[in-house]
């Protein structure tokens, strides 16, 4: 009987060690804020919803009413001042029209304006206390930055004591909480309140509920789930004990236990359900109705318990939710991917931002893709969008170009969206011509994604600032973790672009492939090595890279990987219609080219040619380069690498801008040209944007945000050397910024082509286009190949 008694203490052991284990203990309450009076007897908060604690629609109480702010004369100066009210360092933005819904009572504030300086909201202009001719939807919100001032008391009164609002959810799993992948897509639904984390009571559950649920956690839809694994098992009728092994044991409990034993899946249920029967619940709320079309439970109708309630769900479990995830976060959770019938071309897609799941929307139209007014434009709709895409529901929806411009087409304006649709495209909208919207009113959304935890895998050290520094990742498997160094090697922008995305701090501004003046420490030792990345993978470890053999031909700490991450970055464009416009033949006599020969603007075969006399037959056209990014474009080295060009009469900022390249229908290119080094500056701006940027006079370079550097098709080297070129139809391709020596939020839309006959004295260029303006169908009719960005002749 010996081994039975060995397997008898072994089980319940491991029993006692689930039943006790704290992952399904009573919440911990938290502190909840300090609420105090604010400036001149004032108190102020923040509210709406979705937001962050930092963000939100501003409330004022004075005289013992809360109200709101009128956003008429609404500054960012305003701003300043009353997030510093609320106990913040500044502010980073201001909405208006109730971006965070429309507030209840008096609007206490109208036409405030501030200079930015002032200690106190009293200190600002206005029509008054009270006076005000505007409605609540108008009312002012503020985006602060998420730093406290120095020895604040946070008076930042989110929740008030009538007015409980749920602000955050999570699921929390029943057992092996900590051995589970990520992300967490199954469990009992908890909600925070202001006494801590809390759950929720599941009579009167529904479907609908749970899809808010998963929405807000990251998840495009919800399934079905046996809630009976989570309710408490039934009492097992008492039977004689029986002597087996050092002890007594209930002889139907032991068999039982040794039969769940043989299918590891029932063990677990049973596990789960006894840890059911031993949890004290701690609910918080109940009387849950969503209609499904939420972006946030706290939209939908709730009750609350209150502190005297004795009982609490009678009757009734914790919630269990069991959420889908798309397969971009099925892989990382170890779920096998649904094998779904193969679907057309997406319609609709989200362009320029730094995280996945955000970015301007654009959508597909008669094969062309374009962008979205943003009249009208709300949550209902930018959750559509955001579900469609594989995420959660709508986070933020974006207005007034927030995710940089779009270029071309405009297709959709007063999109209204139910919530309920499977595609923005049946959602109810207005067709429109290019006089009733401008891109400086695109559409965009950031939506809500799956915690998958890749951001605690990464770190930086050595920085000046959280934005900057050597990147050390985490290896190993569990209990055997250890921080490490990555090879520079071959590091570059679109390594420190997942970098930074892994880190959740936006661009990358560089990929530095020497760290020497930042010192890391204790970390010596380098993890990783042949770092190459697509910029699209959401971690490095997606990347492809060497393994577990590290291969570095640079050996020592100094020359190991560091990135500079950023909030916002550039994004270049090609004015295509410019350069079908402008395009033509010239034969240009060789003694008019000597500078343009010293600059490598010739083909090949000029060389050899018979200086001075002869011509050379050049493709020339004009460019217009624009910045519709939300940071300035800026060369990659400093003024002190610049190098002056005594032909042309001013510095070179960059070795390499811009690719001209002939190619045949299969891709082999028969005539290039580039800029081999350029000046960036600013030719013309958008009316509200003025220039900063000129190459006169050893002047700064660069791009604005809202201008084009524009190149003349009558200047040198603006041109392709196409006298070797034979006739017949050829491909024109123009590469801007093809090494990725500067960073850009988005290098898909670098590249621009065109259609084009030459037989041997005309040519036409026409069906001038930006590379991702196609269809993929519309993209397979124009070319046969698949396209390039190298420069190499094949």
């Amino acid at each position: 009987m010996r081994p039975v008694g060995v397997w008898r203490w072994s089980l319940w052991g491991l029993l006692l060690r689930l039943l006790c284990s704290p992952c399904l203990g009573s919440p911990t309450p938290s502190t909840a804020p300090e609420k105090r009076a604010g400036s001149q007897g004032l108190r102020f908060r923040l509210a709406g919803f979705p937001r962050k604690p930092s963000e939100g629609r501003v409330e004022i109480q004075r005289a013992g009413e809360w109200g709101t702010i009128c956003d008429d004369d609404f500054t960012l100066q305003a701003a300043h001042v009353l997030c510093r009210e609320l106990g913040f360092t500044e502010a980073t933005g201001w909405t208006h029209s109730a971006k965070y819904g429309p507030g209840t009572g008096r609007i206490w504030l109208d036409n405030l304006s501030c200079s930015g300086t002032e200690q106190s909201v009293t200190e600002c202009a206005s029509r008054g206390w009270g006076n005000s001719d505007c409605t609540h939807d108008e009312d002012a919100g503020v985006i602060c930055k998420d730093e406290r001032l120095p020895g604040f008391s946070d008076s930042n009164v989110i929740e008030v004591e009538h007015h409980l609002q749920v602000e955050e959810v999570r699921l929390r799993p029943a057992v092996g909480r900590g051995r589970r992948p990520l992300p967490v897509t199954e469990g009992l639904v908890e909600v925070r309140l202001p006494d801590g984390w809390s759950q929720v009571c599941d009579k009167g559950w529904t479907a609908h509920n749970s899809h808010v649920i998963c929405g807000m956690l990251g998840f495009p839809s919800e399934k079905r789930v046996n809630v009976a694994f989570y309710r408490p098992v039934t009492k097992l009728k008492a039977k004689p004990k029986t002597q087996m092994g050092r002890g007594p044991v209930k002889r139907q409990d032991f068999e039982r236990i040794l039969s769940l034993f043989e299918l590891q899946s029932p063990l677990i249920l049973s596990f789960q359900r006894l840890l059911a029967r031993r949890q004290q619940h701690s609910f918080g709320l109940h009387g849950v109705a969503c209609v499904g079309t939420e972006a946030h439970l706290s939209l939908c109708s709730l009750e609350f318990y209150r502190a005297n309630d004795t009982i609490r769900c009678p009757g009734g479990a914790p919630a269990v939710v069991s959420c889908v995830p798309s397969p971009l976060y099925a892989a990382s959770s170890g779920q096998k991917k649904q094998q779904s019938k193969p679907q057309g071309e997406a319609r609709v897609r989200l362009k320029g931002g730094a995280h996945p799941g955000e970015g301007r929307v654009e959508v597909l139209k008669a094969g062309t893709w374009g962008t979205v007014c943003d009249r009208k434009w709300d949550l209902q709709a930018a959750s559509v969008v955001c579900r469609e895409l594989g995420f959660g529901s709508a986070r933020e929806a974006l207005s007034g170009a927030r995710m940089g411009q779009g270029m071309g087409a405009i297709h959709l304006s007063e999109v209204r969206c139910s919530g309920q649709e499977l595609s923005l495209w049946k959602c109810p909208h207005k067709n429109i011509t290019a006089e009733d919207c401008s891109h400086s009113q695109d559409a965009g959304v950031r939506c809500n994604l799956p915690y998958t935890g890749v951001e605690t895998k990464i770190r930086l050290s050595g920085g000046r600032s959280r934005h900057e520094g050597r990147v050390e990742v985490q290896t190993g498997g569990p209990g055997s973790f250890r921080w490490g160094l990555i090879c520079g090697d071959g590091w570059g922008t679109l390594e420190a672009m997942v970098a930074c995305r892994q880190l959740g701090l936006g661009y990358a501004n560089h990929g530095l492939q020497e760290t020497w003046y930042w010192d890391s420490g204790n970390i010596t030792e380098v993890v990783m090595s042949g770092v190459r990345c697509t910029g699209t993978e959401l971690s490095l470890d997606q990347c492809a890279h060497h393994g577990t053999h590290v291969t570095c031909k640079r050996t020592g700490s100094r020359f190991t990987a560091g990135v500079i991450c950023s909030e916002t970055a550039s994004d270049l464009l090609l004015h295509s219609a410019l350069v079908q416009e402008t395009a033509y033949i010239e034969d240009r006599p060789l003694h008019m080219l000597y500078c343009a020969a010293e600059e490598n603007c010739l083909a090949s075969s000029a060389r050899s040619a018979n200086w001075p006399y002869g011509h050379r037959r050049l493709l020339r056209f004009s460019s217009q380069i624009h910045n519709l990014g939300r940071a300035d474009f800026r060369p990659k080295a400093g003024r002190h690498s610049w190098v002056w060009h005594e032909c042309h009469g001013h510095y070179h900022s960059m070795d390499i801008f811009t690719h001209y390249d002939i190619l045949t229908p299969n891709g082999t290119k028969v005539a290039e040209g580039h800029k081999a080094s350029f000046c960036l500056e600013d030719t013309e701006c958008q009316e509200d944007v003025s220039k900063r940027y000129e190459c006169a006079n050893f002047g700064e370079q660069g791009i604005t945000v809202g201008c084009w550097d524009l190149y003349r098709h009558d200047i040198d080297c603006q041109w392709i050397d196409i006298t070797d070129v034979k006739p017949g139809n050829y491909i024109l391709q123009v590469v801007i910024n093809p090494n990725f020596e500067v960073a850009e939020s988005d290098f898909t839309n670098n590249a621009m082509k065109c259609n084009c006959k030459y037989d041997g004295h005309r040519i036409w260029v026409h069906n001038c286009h930006i590379g991702d303006a196609f269809s993929e169908e519309a993209n397979r009719r124009f070319e046969r190949y698949p396209g390039q960005t190298s420069n190499q002749i094949i």
